[in-house]
């Protein structure tokens, strides 16, 4: 019983000395420096991590901010169509305001033209007219919206789809601006 209260000092590799119980197993199976352990008080944990979310907290100030301070640069105007040359009820595909944004024109059943981005809100699938349903329809996941407002009734998607400002000169019709 005398030999278990017994310490010995080793000499470890990385050139400390520590006592240790000759019967102290688990000294051996997980040995630890406790002398070269850096240990990271709470104050100073509480410090990064107030720190980080003040950094984090800016950055979101930051980039909600930037559109206020940043003037959003003139809309291209692009001719979409004539007037004449698309029947109530019928659409029009066109591209709007580059050529890899694709748009859809439709002239309502009261014949007010309306323009959305063709690129739905929910997976960024192409909608079409559906002229029998006067609804915009996602054919990927079968969601609608109405041809009024682009707002979504049924189907997953959540968001309206932008809509394109139009502006009418005589007869034809031009492309001046998105609403998002």
């Amino acid at each position: 019983m005398a030999e278990d209260k017994k310490e010995e000092k080793i000499q470890r590799k990385d050139g400390c000395v520590e006592c240790k119980k000759k019967n102290a197993q688990w000294r051996e199976d997980f040995p630890v420096g406790w002398e070269s352990d850096n240990y990271v008080t709470r104050r100073e944990m509480v410090k990064f991590l107030a720190l980080g979310s003040l950094t984090i907290a800016g950055a979101n100030a930051v980039v909600a901010g930037i559109p206020h301070v940043v003037k959003a640069s003139e809309m291209p105007r692009a001719k979409v169509a004539s007037s004449s040359s698309i029947p109530v009820g019928g659409s029009k595909l066109f591209a709007y305001p580059t050529e890899e944004d694709p748009c859809i024109l439709v002239r309502q059943n009261n014949g007010d033209l309306v323009a959305y981005s063709q690129v739905c809100t929910h997976l960024s699938c192409a909608v079409i007219h559906d002229a029998k349903e006067n609804a915009l329809f996602c054919p990927c996941h079968h969601g609608y919206f109405t041809v009024e407002e682009g707002r979504p009734y049924a189907g997953p998607p959540t968001r309206p789809l932008p809509r394109i400002k139009l502006e009418q000169q005589g007869d034809e019709i031009f492309a001046v601006g998105v609403e998002v």
